[in-house]
């Protein structure tokens, strides 16, 4: 039973999916808790039960009330592993599932900051369960050092990738030519492409990359900012007045939301991962390279790990924008045999460490050390 705060599309609620398919394929029941989402219609397609019940909800009223639903259900679906995914839920799960006797995993899939005795006592739920799961080493370490935990107890297990959906060969032409002409660009205008994907906010970095593509004078380079500002309409003027102060206009596109991402990989040269604050895993920049595409990554958090520094993509001082162009400079000049290369290392290295068989494998390993 995988108890996730809702099931709209994301990360977290991809992995629950990823995870349910791998649990029902391997001869098991999938039961996933939540107040609902996108994903749900889904679920019940690949045999997965769906039960709605608002565990997103911090109330302390409805937390009380999840509780005892929780218990109910335990009672009566009789699961052998409760996998809660997120702090709020983790209130009621957790205590449900000790109460009747079932073996408990959560998993961090980001890094939580405390800023006071009761927001630590709150990230801390979710390590009351048997099983710490990390979505990188990274957030295993940010684990292990906010908590005194037996390290035997936190196992890092990396988000995986879907290698049949991220694969240049699936990629047809068609696709690229309908990508290229909702963004409003030519495919083979000779120009080299950078891709930052992520959601338009501060730090993620975009104008960092933006003043970075300055200093690197006139060049047949593009930038491209496919992400949705979320809202955040302000910042998102803010980069196209950057941009037209520094006069790069043309360089810079910013194309909103992008459904086909790897399509989007496909019809660059490089991907950018500029992120400001270390990220707990960061998918940009391992699904580029499950694409054959060479990353440039900020140099802290999980993109460390990820990438491998001048065999995949290059490591780049974060927020520093001269290091910044400079490492734009360098991919721009690398000739596309060196290009090509760095793509199958990359796609190799994913195939190895961060594919989507390698996590589910990985996690179903965790559930039967626990029944055992």
């Amino acid at each position: 039973m995988q108890v996730v705060p809702e099931l709209d599309t994301g990360g977290v609620e991809q992995t629950v999916v990823d995870v349910a398919r791998a649990v029902i394929e391997a001869g098991g029941r999938a039961i996933v808790v939540s107040k609902g989402g996108r994903l749900e219609g889904y679920l019940k397609q690949i045999g997965a039960v769906v039960v709605p019940l608002p565990v997103h909800s911090k109330n302390p009223y409805v937390q009380f009330k999840n509780y005892y639903a929780l218990r109910s259900l335990i009672r009566r679906e009789r699961p052998d592993i409760v996998h809660v995914r997120s702090r709020a839920p983790a209130l009621s799960a957790l205590p449900a599932a000790k109460a009747e006797g079932v073996k408990t995993v959560t998993t961090y899939h980001g890094i939580y900051k405390a800023g006071s005795g009761f927001k630590r006592w709150y990230n801390g739920r979710m390590t009351t369960a048997d099983v710490v799961i990390a979505n990188s080493d990274y957030t295993r370490d940010h684990v292990l050092r906010a908590y005194d935990l037996d390290p035997a107890k936190v196992i890092a297990v990396p988000r995986g990738v879907d290698l049949k959906k991220f694969d240049p060969a699936a990629v047809e032409s068609a696709r690229l030519d309908k990508l290229a002409k909702a963004w409003g660009i030519e495919r083979g205008d000779g120009r080299t492409r950078f891709l930052l994907a992520g959601r338009l906010t501060r730090w993620k970095g975009q104008t960092l990359v933006i003043e970075a593509l300055k200093g690197l004078g006139p060049s047949d380079v593009q930038l491209i900012l496919a992400g949705d500002d979320q809202g955040r309409s302000d910042y998102t003027q803010e980069l196209r007045a950057l941009a037209a102060g520094l006069g790069l206009e043309t360089q810079v596109k910013i194309v909103g939301h992008c459904s086909d991402m790897p399509a989007a990989y496909a019809l660059c040269d490089f991907a950018l991962a500029p992120s400001l604050e270390p990220e707990a895993f960061g998918r940009t920049a391992v699904e580029p390279q499950a694409m054959g595409r060479p990353v440039l990554a900020a140099k802290h958090g999980a993109t460390a790990e990820t990438v491998e520094d001048a065999v995949t993509g290059w490591l780049v001082t974060p927020g520093d924008v001269t290091a910044w162009a400079d490492a734009l400079r360098v991919a721009a000049l690398t000739s596309a045999p060196a290009r090509a290369v760095m793509g199958a290392a990359g796609r190799a290295r994913v195939h190895e460490r961060f594919s989507l068989e390698t996590m589910c494998a990985a996690t179903l390993d965790i559930y039967r050390s626990l029944l055992t």
